[in-house]
């Protein structure tokens, strides 16, 4: 075999060893879309941690907190071999006049929340985890995003709250959904608003495994 050929063939073997499987522990279907929008393939493994105990931390250590918890919980489902997966754990939290805000209760909720911010700013929180399945290696962080609020009509904060997606995401709202135009703009990066901040994810990849984010990426 030539030089060349035996070099090509070498590079495509630690390719196959340096690519990682991505566990994302959430069954959030717009983090698991971002990751395959960005070019990652992905399995989802449901965390079930509890979200209470936060006590009287700020909405970035909340955030980083309960994504620490998610993570560790799906890890210790899966033993520390080599093959072990990158484990994500994520969560989101919006924080506005100093109360810190998920998912709302109900209907009557979200409808209170949205009345309540019209024409305002609150800061979106995405929390993260990675642990490295095989080397038990993690590291966790929180970015934040400023929302600016538009001035939707009663009638459609009515609307909006009786499709029942503000029930499903915290903060009461999505920018790729059906909250969209209800949203006058963001500073800050679009995924972070998503619930999962891919900045900061790239640098939480090099800090684990020492490897830059392209390689998790689907060849």
């Amino acid at each position: 075999m030539a030089r060349v050929e035996r070099a090509w063939v070498a590079s495509l073997t630690v390719h196959r060893v340096v690519r990682r499987r991505l566990l994302l522990a959430s069954a959030s279907p717009a983090r698991r879309q971002l990751l395959a929008w960005a070019g990652f393939e992905v399995d989802v493994e449901v965390s079930g941690a509890s979200e209470e105990g936060s006590g009287s931390l700020v909405a970035a250590e909340i955030a980083e907190r309960l994504a620490v918890r998610k993570a560790e919980a799906v890890a210790a489902r899966h033993p520390a071999a080599g093959d072990a997966p990158l484990v994500l754990g994520c969560d989101s939290l919006l924080a506005l006049d100093g109360s810190v805000l998920g998912k709302p209760a109900d209907a009557a909720t979200a409808r209170k929340w949205w009345r309540s911010r019209r024409g305002r700013s609150g800061h979106l929180w995405s929390g993260l985890c990675l642990i490295d399945g095989a080397s038990r290696g993690s590291a966790s962080g929180a970015e934040r995003a400023v929302v600016r609020f538009g001035h939707p009509s009663d009638d459609e904060i009515d609307a909006y709250v009786a499709s029942g997606e503000p029930l499903e995401v915290a903060g009461g709202f999505t920018m790729e959904g059906r909250g969209a135009p209800f949203l006058e703009g963001i500073d800050g990066h679009p995924s972070t608003v998503m619930g999962l901040s891919l900045p900061l994810l790239r640098r939480l990849v090099l800090e684990v495994t020492g490897r830059p984010i392209t390689d998790l990426w689907t060849p």
